[in-house]
């Protein structure tokens, strides 16, 4: 019977936002992390010149 009575009594808390919202949410912030990530690739590439010359300079130590 206290079961049934403490069931009775207990409210669900409120979302903050739709559950809709949530997944939507995810895919966004997964999408701009992706872009972050993307318009980082081929750095390396760009200043191969510039480590060539470090590796030179402190070879001899």
């Amino acid at each position: 019977m206290l079961p049934l009575v403490l069931a009775a009594v207990e409210e669900r808390a409120p979302l903050i936002m739709p559950n809709w919202a949530f997944p939507l949410t995810a895919f966004i912030v997964f999408t701009v992390l992706g872009v972050i990530t993307w318009s980082f690739r081929d750095v390396a590439n760009r200043h191969g010149g510039r480590a060539h010359s470090d590796r030179n300079e402190h070879s001899g130590h």
